[in-house]
């Protein structure tokens, strides 16, 4: 039984199909299923049951994934300690943060670090998808809710201001109303953020007309006079052909908070990156 093998074995659990799997580790498809045929060889039973809409655990192959992911786990652990010893200050760092967040804050703080160090590598993340620390598919993330997960070191970084956009030269809305307006808010899986029941509490006669995941096509949007829409004052602010409104009140702000395995705290080009993030960022 291979390690690797095992790895091609997890990357299917998780993605459900070898297409899927392959792009996760980098592989070809072909190598993925002969990595997978050798495993099942080795261990003398099916792991997957194969159907149309992809790859199935079998009851072997559930037996095999908790196995898997404790070694996994272990081999992991291995590598955050190796990793966090590390002193030098060059190499990869992997980041995740929200779309907006990365392009109008941390942007410009990465550029200064890459002039102060050039031998480091950022990779910069931004799928709306959580990364798991642990798994290091990212050594630092940026959100905005506290960090549940066991071993992650975190802290608030900031509270973020948010506010109330039209376009320019559109008029405003009157708060309590909102009769023939469109709102620009958040897809429905977010429905319950703050700003988005806040936003419909305002202005209960608008109706919504477009949603998205991205604060950024949100914005986009409202530019080209699609509706009404909250956003973070330092990406709504910044954009040209906006305008900000006042609604009579605020609309709720949000923490955002920076976190970290506690393996990587030791890590030199890490600390060096934090020390300036918070340095220019944190309240």
């Amino acid at each position: 039984m291979e390690w690797n093998d095992l790895r091609v074995f997890l990357a299917i659990a998780r993605e459900g199909t070898l297409g899927a799997a392959a792009r996760r580790l980098g592989q070809t498809q072909p190598t993925m299923g002969r990595r997978l045929q050798a495993l099942e060889r080795a261990v003398g039973h099916t792991l997957f049951q194969r159907t149309k809409s992809g790859f199935v655990l079998t009851d072997e192959g559930a037996a095999v994934l908790a196995h898997a992911e404790r070694m996994e786990d272990e081999a992991l652990a291995l590598q955050r300690q190796l990793t966090g010893q590390e002193k030098q200050l060059e190499g990869m760092l992997r980041i995740t943060a929200s779309d907006w967040f990365a392009e109008y804050l941390l942007t410009p703080v990465l550029a200064e670090f890459s002039q102060r160090q050039p031998r480091v590598i950022i990779e910069l993340l931004t799928d709306s998808r959580l990364f798991s620390l642990s798994r290091r598919e990212a050594d630092l993330a940026f959100r905005i809710q506290p960090f549940e997960e066991p071993d992650i070191v975190s802290r608030k970084l900031l509270r973020m201001p948010y506010g109330v956009y039209v376009a320019a030269g559109q008029p405003a809305p009157e708060a309590g109303d909102g009769a023939g307006m469109g709102l620009i808010t958040m897809d429905t899986a977010f429905g319950a953020m703050p700003d988005v029941l806040w936003l419909q509490g305002m202005l209960p006669n608008a109706r919504v007309v477009f949603r998205s995941n991205a604060r950024a096509v949100q914005a986009r949007m409202c530019v080209r006079g699609g509706g009404v829409a909250v956003l973070p004052r330092p990406l709504g602010d910044a954009i040209e052909g906006l305008q900000r409104i006042d609604l009579g009140e605020d609309p709720p702000t949000r923490e955002t908070w920076i976190g970290y395995h506690r393996d990587m705290r030791r890590l030199a080009r890490l600390r060096a990156l934090l020390d300036l993030v918070v340095a220019r960022l944190a309240d």
